[in-house]
């Protein structure tokens, strides 16, 4: 790829959308510099905005083929248990070229969206055949043909719940012993392409990996510097079960058993005590909260002030893709906690804006839990951007202070003119 320069009619610069801003990108993919460069634009983006690509911190792809499913209640009102078994069902259905297709059909999705890095929480290890892995490979193709940054969260998952076996549907996301998962884990960094896909690791959820794993997981994870994701705390039955079998919480049962948090995102939170979450945050621990699966699930919703209280804004997932846009994820952090709180303007910065906020827990907050040089239109870090049409209908009436609060609180992915990864851009922007 050759180098070029860019400057769209407006960029958002990290603070407020500038005008006159160009952004040169180097022919490693990176941005070499952002600001008043006197290179000539090669690429002039007129009637568009310039921001940050989207960063999707939480996503499990092959459930995009759930969507319109699991969605009747013949017997009454349906629970997240329930919805586990349409689940099930699907992965019972998913050979090669079905995967293949799902997969893809997502991370296509996503590009669309403006998403340009996906946190894949991947945890259907197998194909139909036994344990081979084989998905885990197909994974990573899946990632290069759609053009995304992919960041493989890698799961363990070797129990069907705490103290239970593994059964039916479960086996296809196997993983035998933490000596078997590292050798994995080897494995699959051989076959990454160093430009667009980094490895992390995960342990499931404490349905899926006792406590003793996950702390040999996450010093594995710290030793090798890569992200460390968790569910914790979705559900209240989880959490009852925690209790009967560990006397407290998963976070607390977590936090003794790591003994840390720093580099560590705990996905979901729904239920999380507020002093084992100030415990969490405070010991370097990120949070990563999906709105949208979260209400479609039934799970509730999280205390997001507790968090904004000790100074953390979360980093936001798509999770079950049911939908799949970004600026409905951010959306709904907000308009979640107003319903929560009976009040306007939770998601704020010190200086009550709402917008800039919404645009970092979408972009520098993901990149952040992912160990990704993303998120930010600054130096050094990669060109991954998604591009705004302000002639999109849904922005009519914008101006340049109303038009961040316009794209994240009305419109939705259709005014996403195109996404950039690395320099490429999804289609030729225009």
């Amino acid at each position: 790829m050759s180098s070029f320069v860019v400057e769209a009619d407006w960029t958002w610069t990290g603070a407020a959308l500038e005008a006159g801003v160009r952004v040169a990108v180097a022919a490693d993919g990176r941005i070499a510099a952002v600001g008043a460069i006197e290179r000539e634009p090669d690429v002039r983006l007129s009637g568009k905005a310039l921001l940050p690509g989207f960063v999707n911190a939480h996503s499990h792809a092959f459930q995009r083929g759930l969507r319109g499913a699991g969605e009747l209640f013949p017997e009454g009102a349906g629970s997240f248990w329930t919805w586990r078994e349409a689940m099930y069902a699907l992965v019972e259905h998913l050979d090669d070229d079905a995967f293949r297709e799902v997969t893809l059909r997502a991370f296509r999705d996503m590009r669309r969206a403006g998403i340009t890095t996906v946190g894949e929480f991947h945890y259907l290890h197998h194909s139909p055949r036994g344990e081979d892995f084989a998905f885990d490979d197909l994974m990573l193709d899946v990632a290069r043909e759609a053009g995304i940054r992919l960041v493989l969260l890698q799961a363990y998952y070797r129990t069907g719940g705490i103290d239970r076996p593994l059964a039916g549907g479960q086996l296809r996301f196997r993983t035998d012993s933490p000596e078997s998962y590292v050798a994995q884990l080897d494995r699959l960094a051989g076959r990454l392409d160093p430009s667009t896909q980094s490895l992390g690791i995960v342990a499931h959820s404490l349905r899926a990996a006792e406590p003793a794993e996950v702390a040999l997981l996450y010093a594995e994870a710290r030793r090798r510097r890569l992200p460390f994701h968790m569910h914790v705390e979705e559900q209240r039955q989880e959490i009852d079960d925690c209790r009967r079998r560990w006397e407290d919480p998963p976070m607390a049962v977590i936090l003794r058993a790591c003994g840390g948090a720093e580099g560590f995102t705990a996905v979901h939170c729904t239920h999380t005590r507020s002093r084992d979450m100030t415990r969490f945050l405070a010991a370097g621990g990120t949070v990563c909260l999906c709105p949208t699966t979260e209400a479609n699930l039934g799970d509730g919703i999280a205390d997001v002030p507790a968090m904004l209280a000790a100074g953390a804004v979360p980093c936001l997932g798509t999770d079950s893709n049911s939908r799949i846009s970004m600026l409905e994820e951010a959306r709904w952090l907000e308009y979640g906690q107003r319903l929560r709180g009976e009040r306007r303007g939770v998601v704020v910065d010190e200086t009550g804006a709402l917008a800039p906020r919404l645009l970092a827990a979408a972009t520098e907050r993901g990149a952040a839990a992912l160990g990704v040089a993303a998120g930010r239109l600054e130096a050094g870090r990669w060109a991954d951007f998604a591009l705004v049409d302000l002639a999109h209908p849904s922005l009519a009436g914008w101006t340049p202070e109303t038009l961040l609060p316009a794209l994240f609180l009305g419109a939705d992915e259709g005014a996403i003119a195109a996404s950039c990864v690395g320099g490429r851009w999804s289609e030729p922007p225009a």
